[in-house]
């Protein structure tokens, strides 16, 4: 039996990189965000069932994220639907990677995981940290989104203050070195946990 952690943390704070750091260490990582991509991608299990409630979210044969922005921001009761049709698949699709995977350590990559309830079925939590103004810059860097959408996408997340508080691991990504460390402290710790178990 693997154990299972779940890995989450706030926008910018590095998760995708320090998730990256958990493959090197030979652990199996699952990550949420990219199972929607193969969802809504051509030929996406996410695709057909789409088509049939939102037609006009289909382009090229793949579920187009941008139209369903759209949608949802002139129809918010659109969520629920799109998460009624997302959310089963997204536990489908985990459930055949636990099936799958052979690594003595699973690592979930899920940005919402605190906020769905998602950590009642990890073995522990690791929150990735950084200081508030490193993660508004690491996002303005990107060059993708104006502060006040960073705002917006911040206030829908549970705060980062109120994630370390509930967390089994703290990773702070203040330098790549420094959470490289991190990770494979917590790797050590889990496998001596297990091998005691």
């Amino acid at each position: 039996m693997s154990f299972r952690l779940g890995l989450t943390g706030s926008i910018g704070m590095g998760k995708s990189t320090t998730a990256q750091m958990f493959v090197d260490a030979d652990c199996a990582v699952w990550d949420a965000d990219a199972a929607v991509h193969r969802l809504y991608g051509k030929g996406g299990a996410a695709v057909k069932p789409m088509a049939e409630v939102f037609p006009d979210a289909i382009e090229d044969g793949a579920v187009s994220r941008a139209v369903l922005k759209e949608i949802i921001s002139t129809d918010p009761a659109a969520l629920k639907r799109i998460e009624s049709i997302i959310h089963p698949l997204v536990a489908a699709d985990r459930a055949e990677f636990i099936e799958q995977a052979s690594a003595d350590i699973l690592v979930f990559d899920i940005p919402l995981l605190f906020e769905t309830g998602g950590e009642k079925a990890m073995d522990a939590v690791a929150v990735v940290f950084v200081a508030d103004d490193v993660q508004q810059a690491r996002v303005m860097d990107r060059g993708r989104m104006t502060p006040d959408q960073f705002l917006a996408i911040k206030s829908k997340q549970m705060p980062a203050s109120e994630k370390c508080a509930r967390a089994d691991f703290i990773i702070e990504t203040d330098t790549l070195e420094h959470a490289r460390t991190q990770v494979h402290h917590i790797v050590e710790q889990i496998k001596k946990r297990v091998s005691y178990a």
